[in-house]
């Protein structure tokens, strides 16, 4: 049951996350910082690059989510467990996201011109995906037991 209901919880957190400021970015530290968030980072994207935009709305949101609701639907026994392993593909794909994103942050910090302050929401988005992960792999091994 708490297998179910911390899977449950990630429906609430990934969504909090997605408007949660992942950093604080400007141009030289004496211009301010604007906070940047999984949404307002998309918003930008659909302006500038349209298929970059599609390619991470699909890995920062509809991966982590879908393979959340699958996870779910396994649990409560209303998806067959060999979906799983469709699951742990959309869970790579989630993961992606956060390594790309650990990239920019990087590239910009390196360029020197950037100030970039890491804020609370990368934590929480990179957990929601950690978290997803090893719920993901409890649920395979209990599935295992009980078969």
């Amino acid at each position: 049951m708490t297998l179910r209901l911390l899977t449950l919880s990630l429906l609430i957190f990934y969504p909090i996350a997605w408007f949660a400021p992942l950093m604080r970015a400007g141009l030289l530290p004496m211009f301010g910082l604007s906070e940047i968030s999984v949404i307002t980072g998309l918003q930008s994207l659909w302006g500038s690059d349209v298929f970059l935009a599609l390619t991470v709305t699909g890995f920062a949101i509809f991966a982590p989510y879908l393979k959340t609701i699958g996870l779910a639907l396994v649990q409560w026994e209303l998806l067959d467990p060999r979906a799983l392993s469709v699951l742990h593909v959309l869970g790579k794909l989630a993961m992606a996201d956060i390594f790309l994103l650990a990239l920019y942050i990087t590239l910009a910090k390196g360029i020197g011109y950037a100030t970039i302050e890491v804020a609370w929401g990368l934590y929480l988005f990179t957990a929601c995906i950690v978290i997803s992960l090893i719920l993901s792999l409890l649920t395979e091994r209990s599935r295992c037991r009980t078969d």
